[in-house]
């Protein structure tokens, strides 16, 4: 798996939820379709009176989420701007041509009421849970950034085991200390909770 292999896959999903936060710090997430794929990002069209592309034009921040039939959950975050002037009609009308129904909603030069925007600096997360054990990996496009998320093991670690017993995915390998396999944790929190010397730290990654 890797990055342009995520995109192909939101390709196929093709209708997404982009996340925002408004002014008043509430979140928002409305599911957008109107998105053309690039193999180092994407671009996708919004009208100007939206809320939404009032939130992306003081903000930028947001999260892009794909769910697909393979119980695959792709995720993308980083900060999305708008396409130079020059641009943004070649990728409206790229956009629209790939999109007829989108003719229909803002039809002949309605469609320049919109903007489009590019994201092409961000990270990548990949989570499939239609195996077992669960598998994932976060990857970086452009300037993105990767946030560590999910549990280590420190040296203060003794060896019982009990972390190893209570691992839904038994992600959890013996050592000195005990390691957990980052690409098969689900980030529950279990063997957090049960190490008996508070051994296991969360990573605070956010995102």
């Amino acid at each position: 798996m890797d990055a342009q292999t995520c995109l192909k896959k939101l390709g196929y999903v093709g209708v997404l939820a982009f996340a925002t936060v408004d002014g008043g710090g509430a979140p928002q997430v409305r599911n957008i379709s109107a998105i053309h794929y690039e193999s180092d990002g994407l671009y996708f069209y919004t009208a100007r009176g939206k809320d939404f592309c009032r939130e992306l034009l003081a903000d930028g921040r947001v999260q892009v989420l794909g769910y697909t039939m393979h119980k695959e959950m792709i995720r993308l975050w980083g900060r999305a701007v708008p396409v130079p002037e020059e641009e943004q009609e070649h990728w409206r009308d790229l956009i629209f041509a790939e999109q007829p129904y989108l003719s229909n909603v803002y039809p002949g030069d309605t469609r320049s009421i919109g903007i489009v925007f590019q994201l092409r600096d961000f990270a990548v997360e990949y989570f499939n849970l239609g195996v077992r054990p669960i598998f994932r990996e976060s990857y970086v496009v452009g300037g993105g950034e990767l946030r560590p998320k999910g549990y280590l093991i420190s040296d203060r670690c003794i060896g019982c085991g009990a972390c190893q017993s209570v691992c839904p995915q038994r992600a959890i390998d013996s050592g000195s200390p005990f390691r957990i396999r980052q690409e098969n944790c689900l980030h529950c929190g279990s063997c957090f909770e049960h190490c008996p010397v508070s051994a296991i730290c969360r990573q605070e990654g956010g995102g």
